[in-house]
């Protein structure tokens, strides 16, 4: 039991920056996504066997929190490719790897994911003030 303490402990002091900041929104990023996959297959398999359902499960994604939680899973998608493709480069081109341009790299993954993410979010967060909160 010690051990776990210890182990919490160091996790909780681990002081990693922005490359443990990377890993982490990476992993998050990457479960989300998977959850947002696994919950799309079961609601489009009802389509078939419980229309009723299916069409439920429509009008509950129309909602402002559905709305406003698949806004957000667009900018994980965005960011979980971009710092893969990151990973990828680093991986196959060891020798730009330094610790000192780690900081810069990561931060332009960040502003090239949100960069990607922008349109998107104007085209969604427009449909979203239009039929949700203007009553249109």
């Amino acid at each position: 039991m010690s051990s776990m303490k210890t182990t919490l402990e160091g996790a909780l002091r681990y002081r990693g920056r922005q490359g443990q900041l990377s890993f982490v929104l990476h992993r998050l990023s990457g479960l989300g996504t998977l959850l947002f996959l696994a919950i799309h297959i079961v609601d489009t398999a009802t389509v078939y066997f419980y229309p009723s359902l299916y069409e439920h499960a429509i009008a509950l994604y129309r909602s402002t929190p559905f709305m406003l939680g698949e806004i957000i899973l667009v900018l994980m998608v965005l960011f979980h490719g971009a710092n893969g493709l990151r990973i990828a480069l680093m991986d196959l081109f060891p020798r730009l790897w330094r610790h000192e341009t780690e900081r810069r790299i990561v931060l332009w993954t960040l502003a090239a994911a949100i960069l990607m993410w922008l349109p998107a979010a104007y085209l969604m967060g427009r449909s979203l003030i239009k039929y949700n909160l203007a009553g249109g």
